[in-house]
């Protein structure tokens, strides 16, 4: 068996997340509290009540979702450790503001810095850009995708933003680069085009404030080596070097999010079970895209933590059946 360990994007959140796991794991419950006192507001309460419109500032949601990513990993590693099963990830990843999540799983970034600095990555993110957005592009390659942005004028007012599955690439940019784009795709084959509902065009070179910003507040923080690597969204390679995740991590705001190669990366590297934690399961609906022969689990509840626990001891016991 070989593991590795997911972080949800944007856009997986739900008012409710983690409220029933926190019930059930006194170790998810003490993330939520970590992430109340290192923000200085209540992270648990917008999780678990809302409001809807609250919750989906990308304020609120960036630090609301990797604390809930936390607290689902915390009840995860609770849960092996009762289960006399190791939780011994080969990699980590997160898409997008997932990957602050994956970078405190791997011990680079305290659980209180990770949440004070995507806080701060949120409310930079909500102020810049604003005249732009983002639309997934279904049933279209990306080469074909980049080729038609390339013809949209001006030059640049569109890129590939999130490579997430074979047929689903979402793009990023201005406004007026959005609507040139949408005849254009549809005529080389799109099958649909999906505005989502995001403040901005992030992972455009839009955000390039954003990531200066960030990198200017990472020099307060104290960064140590990953262990176990991450999986770096900017170059779909494994990273334990401080300096280098830090790098990687300013530079990922406005740049794409190479998932698609960064789950083959794993793949290659030998993962066969992915493990989403955080709410719903839009990473393992894409890794069962790109890699259908692994085996997906996620945790966001009691009942799918409890999934996860009883797969993973499972899996832990075939190399000693198989040599017995």
């Amino acid at each position: 068996m070989s593991l590795a360990l997911l972080f949800s994007p944007q856009g997986s959140q739900v008012v409710g997340m983690g409220r029933d796991l926190a019930d059930a794991s006194s170790a998810a419950k003490a993330i939520y509290a970590a992430a109340d006192a290192a923000l200085g507001w209540a992270v648990s309460t917008v999780c678990w009540k809302g409001p809807a419109d609250h919750l989906n500032d990308t304020r609120q949601t960036q630090p609301c979702l990797v604390a809930t990513s936390l607290a689902c990993l915390a009840a995860l590693r609770e849960g092996c450790t009762d289960a006399g099963t190791a939780l011994a990830p080969a990699f980590a990843a997160g898409h997008s503001v997932g990957e602050y999540a994956a970078i405190a799983a791997a011990g680079a970034l305290s659980t209180e810095d990770a949440l004070t600095l995507v806080a701060l990555r949120g409310s930079l993110m909500a102020d810049v850009g604003r005249d732009g957005g983002m639309a997934a592009v279904i049933g279209l390659d990306r080469a074909v995708i980049e080729d038609v942005l390339r013809a949209i004028a001006p030059p640049g007012s569109m890129i590939v933003a999130n490579d997430n599955a074979p047929g689903q690439v979402v793009i990023s940019g201005t406004s007026e680069g959005l609507a040139a784009a949408h005849e254009p795709l549809r005529d080389a084959g799109a099958k649909r085009l999906i505005p989502l509902r995001v403040s901005g065009p992030f992972h455009s070179t839009a955000m390039a404030p954003v990531g200066e910003a960030l990198a200017a507040a990472f020099e307060g923080v104290t960064w140590t080596n990953a262990d176990p690597p991450i999986v770096s969204n900017v170059t779909a390679e494994p990273v334990c070097e401080a300096a280098r995740i830090r790098e990687l991590l300013a530079r990922q705001v406005s740049s794409p999010v190479e998932w698609v190669a960064s789950v083959q990366c794993m793949v290659d590297g030998g993962v066969d079970i992915f493990v989403e934690c955080g709410p719903g399961t839009a990473l393992t609906g894409m890794v069962r895209r790109i890699a259908p022969r692994a085996q997906t689990l996620n945790v966001s509840d009691p009942s799918t933590l409890q999934v996860a626990v009883a797969a993973l001891k499972a899996a832990a016991q075939v190399p000693a059946q198989a040599s017995a």
